[in-house]
């Protein structure tokens, strides 16, 4: 089942207690001790974004977030296109945060073609709002992100393999690490 908006949103109620551990573990993700993440989205769904970062903040995974990078320029341009590059490559994962916004992105899918050239290991993770759930067919290529139920009722995450939705692992640093 997608990840729900709202839980999202929840989480990044707590994002502003947290700000300075992502400081931290940037410093720690820069000098290669932990794990680095690039996630597209779209920079209107900012609410969402910091939910995700704080998710990804219980598996020691620095999630780079461009609209906090203070390098970028202010209006985008080919610098930008650059940096983005640069960024994604120096990730080890690529994760996709799928939104009505997102899917209608002119950067998302240029993104995710650069990351699949690249060989970046790309998770998506498809959202639902009310009835709607986002993700486009061609998404379909790559593992997942979603909630994981037991009985009915949300227990944590799960990484679904695009190839089978009955082959599926606990969300954990060592099924990211096994993709």
């Amino acid at each position: 089942m997608p990840i729900k908006q709202s839980e999202l949103i929840k989480l990044a109620k707590s994002y502003d207690s947290v700000k300075p551990l992502f400081e931290s573990m940037e410093k720690r993700a820069s000098s290669n001790q932990m794990d680095k993440a690039f996630l597209c989205h779209s920079h209107i769904d900012s609410e969402l974004v910091k939910g995700i970062a704080k998710l990804f903040l219980q598996y020691d995974i620095d999630i780079y977030i461009d609209w906090l990078d203070n390098s970028m320029p202010s209006v985008t341009n080919r610098i930008t296109a650059e940096k983005i590059q640069k960024r994604i490559n120096e990730s080890k994962y690529f994760f996709f945060l799928c939104t009505e916004k997102s899917m209608k992105s002119r950067w998302c899918p240029w993104e995710i073609g650069y990351a699949d050239k690249g060989n970046r290991k790309i998770l998506i993770i498809p959202t639902k709002s009310g009835d709607t759930t986002y993700g486009n067919e061609y998404l379909q290529l790559y593992p997942r992100i979603d909630e994981g139920q037991v009985e009915g009722v949300f227990k944590d995450y799960v990484v679904f393999d695009p190839n089978s939705n009955n082959n599926a692992k606990w969300l954990t640093e060592t099924a990211l690490k096994e993709l």
